[in-house]
């Protein structure tokens, strides 16, 4: 069966051990730390962490695959977009403009631009992998018990939890429904024309929906018959508690992000101004 995307992924690894409370936590600290600066110095760094931290956790390239292919072409388009609607960005930020060459009336590649795509290219490379780590190295349940553990109302963080842990229910239906469908002779490969496929989809679509919407039922009577929600407080079967190793990963996330705002502020400017 194909790997499912955005679920959970079962490893033995250090960053898997680590409480759910711990790894949200220092994605938080380390989401923080990459938004707010623009200096390439500090994001080159964080970008190091990340690799390391992906080596690490054992994840393979080839189970996020997909999602990163998404993400890098959705990446292509914002630097696409930037460039069209402001091609002076970089030279505003830096207060120089060395042309490359030009294009046609404010149209022209500057390094400045080309420098500022960069730093906003390394802030993608940093978070996203990030925040892939921490979906598939983390259960659902455990997601809902850190995000309760950080004060978020449990019912909140049920919902979230329910929603992970459907993602890869949702997948195995389509992938049955449309052999299904296929079966009945359907085509939605490539065979087709494009309309002819939107047209044939519509034939998965529909029944994913149908099956959903009685999943969503069927959950909702369990949890109403269960009272859920009756309490203030829940515990949580997956909870984790902090152990030494977090407590040393949790300093260790917060001096990143102090460091990292240290070196990005120390001249008033969040950009690294390497044409000065």
């Amino acid at each position: 069966m194909a790997q499912e995307i955005l679920s959970f992924i079962e490893r033995k690894s250090p960053v898997h051990s680590l409480s759910g409370a711990t790894k949200l936590i220092i994605f938080i600290l380390y989401s923080t730390a990459a938004m707010l600066t623009y200096d390439t110095r500090v994001l080159l760094g964080l970008l190091v962490i990340s690799i390391a931290i992906f080596i690490v956790s054992k994840i393979r390239i080839r189970e996020i695959g997909f999602i990163m292919a998404f993400i890098l072409a959705f990446l292509l388009l914002n630097n696409i977009a930037i460039y069209i609607f402001s091609p002076q960005e970089g030279v505003k930020i830096y207060g120089s403009s060395h042309v490359l060459f030009e294009i046609v009336g404010r149209y022209n590649v500057t390094l400045e631009q080309l420098f500022y795509h960069l730093n906003i290219t390394l802030k993608y490379f940093v978070v996203i992998p990030a925040a892939l780590l921490f979906i598939v190295t983390t259960h659902p349940s455990e997601f809902a018990a850190s995000l309760n553990k950080i004060g978020v109302n449990y019912k909140i963080a049920y919902s979230v939890s329910l929603a992970l842990r459907y993602i890869p229910d949702i997948q195995r239906d389509f992938r049955t429904i449309a052999q299904a469908q296929q079966a009945r002779g359907i085509d939605i490969s490539r065979k087709e024309k494009l309309l002819k496929r939107l047209k044939n989809a519509s034939s998965i679509i529909f029944p994913l929906i149908f099956s959903t919407l009685n999943r969503i039922e069927v959950i909702s009577n369990a949890m109403e018959l269960r009272r859920f929600g009756k309490k203030k407080n829940r515990t949580w079967y997956n909870e984790k508690p902090f152990r030494k190793a977090d407590y040393i990963v949790l300093v260790a996330g917060s001096l990143i992000l102090v460091l990292s705002l240290v070196i990005t502020f120390y001249d008033g400017s969040r950009f690294y101004n390497p044409f000065l």
